[in-house]
């Protein structure tokens, strides 16, 4: 089970309780201040679009260690800007035995209690690129977090990223952003040190790390851009400012924009993202799939800011797409859940997968038909709705761990915002393989 906030126990609040919640995962400062101190001319839509993504962003969006000047940089400080051509900083680089090289050996479970294991190798030689911005998980101190990997960072890339080493070259830069230990102080009503540096710190970094990128390591390959959370709601700002309609676009394989409110109209598939649309079919290449998820029997409460657009888009709601079934309707998910632990750590006790049956060893575990999942429509909320199929006659666990839960309540209005990517990474992984190769097709001669 998840504890809120690393395993910490504080008065519940809820992500409504936030009345900032941009400034949480950008610093403490206005969402509005923020943009004008980015000099971005953003419109109203993505202001609407990153404004909405307000809870998620602000428990998972991921940062490193606190960083020492933060408490001593005026307010507004610029700091200086990293050193992208290091590899100490980025968390995952290819050939680089980083957090990316694990073991990603799974269990799969199936529904009479027989067990396979499933192996995994990445491959050096893959024809497009993964570019990814991680969640929150830093429980450092400070409002920022310094540019060196803690376990929590390590954690999330296995969770949610390493895996597609298989099929994509793995980019995953480090970057300064705001922490957990941050968001706990202002989530129990303290105050934060008044100064600071520039709080879009964060943003500018993920912009550096991809200039980085394309000027020295894409040589005109595809890439697919991945986040999670804030991550996801980083992309989203990073695709509307330098890659919408500018011609660095036809290199994008696909935006998988999870955990995250992107915004389009309703029953549209455009929106903030301009010239981005959202996937329909596993071949369309220069498309979006963002989503977040729910279990199907506990929809999303008023209270939730997940899938839902803000009042004053009146004309937008959240996207879905079911990356199990890009065109629409129900589908059972490839899900790699984590044997033991959580996202943010490999703590804690095992799930039991099988009644009374020998105990799963591998870091993550398969269960072939449990879950299944659809985009619902319901009381202004667009979300995808995750339905485990439970049947007690068989060997098979009748239920998954990955709600976020406080003194043994469950937060119903975050959903599974921990496992958003875990659910479907199966999913991804076929959706990254097929994309690509179809980007790589269309540019033959």
């Amino acid at each position: 089970m998840y504890r809120w906030f690393l395993g910490k126990e504080w008065p519940r609040k809820s992500p409504s309780d936030l009345d900032d919640p941009i400034a949480l995962s950008n610093g403490p400062a206005k969402f509005t201040d923020l943009i004008r101190s980015s000099g971005e001319d953003m419109s109203r839509t993505l202001l609407a679009a990153l404004a909405a993504t307000a809870g998620a962003l602000a428990l998972a969006s991921a940062a490193t260690p606190a960083q020492a000047q933060t408490a001593a940089a005026p307010p507004g400080a610029v700091l200086p800007a990293n050193d992208y051509g290091d590899k100490a900083s980025w968390l995952c680089w290819p050939g680089q035995d980083d957090a990316c090289a694990g073991d990603n050996s799974t269990t799969i479970v199936a529904a009479n209690g027989a067990m396979a294991v499933e192996t995994w190798s990445a491959d050096p030689q893959a024809p497009v690129d993964c570019f990814y911005v991680y969640p929150t998980v830093s429980n450092d101190p400070g409002i920022l977090s310094d540019m060196t990997a803690g376990a929590e960072e390590r954690r999330v890339v296995e969770q949610q990223l390493s895996r597609l080493g298989a099929k994509c070259r793995v980019f995953a830069p480090l970057y300064r952003q705001f922490t957990l230990t941050a968001l706990r102080t202002l989530v129990t009503g303290g105050a934060l040190p008044a100064g600071g540096p520039r709080p879009n710190t964060g943003y500018l970094d993920v912009v550096d790390a991809w200039n980085h990128y394309l000027t020295h390591e894409n040589q005109g390959r595809g890439v697919v851009l991945i986040g999670h959370s804030q991550g996801a709601g980083v992309l989203s700002q990073l695709i509307a400012n330098e890659i919408d309609g500018k011609p660095v676009q036809d290199r994008l394989v696909s935006a998988l924009l999870i955990g995250t409110n992107l915004l389009v109209e309703k029953g549209g598939k455009t929106g903030t993202l301009k010239n981005v649309p959202l996937c329909e079919a596993p071949g369309q290449t220069g498309c979006a799939v963002a989503y977040v998820s729910f279990r199907a029997d506990q929809p999303p409460p008023a209270n939730s800011r997940f899938g839902i657009a803000p009042p004053p888009a009146a004309n937008m709601e959240a996207a879905c797409v079911n990356p199990a079934a890009l065109a629409g309707g129900k589908a059972d998910l490839h899900a790699y859940l984590t044997s033991a632990g959580d996202l943010l750590s490999a703590g804690g006790g095992r799930q039991a997968w099988v009644k009374d049956g020998a105990a799963v060893t591998t870091p993550f575990v398969s269960v072939p038909g449990l879950l299944s999942a659809e985009c619902v429509r319901q009381d202004g909320f667009h979300y995808l709705a995750v339905t485990v199929n439970a049947d007690p006659a068989d060997l098979r666990t009748d239920t998954i761990a990955g709600d976020v839960i406080q003194n043994g309540v469950v937060f119903k209005d975050w959903g599974l915002h921990l496992i958003d990517v875990n659910l479907a990474m199966g999913d991804i992984l076929a959706l990254v393989e097929s994309q690509g190769a179809a980007w790589i097709a269309a540019r033959k001669p």
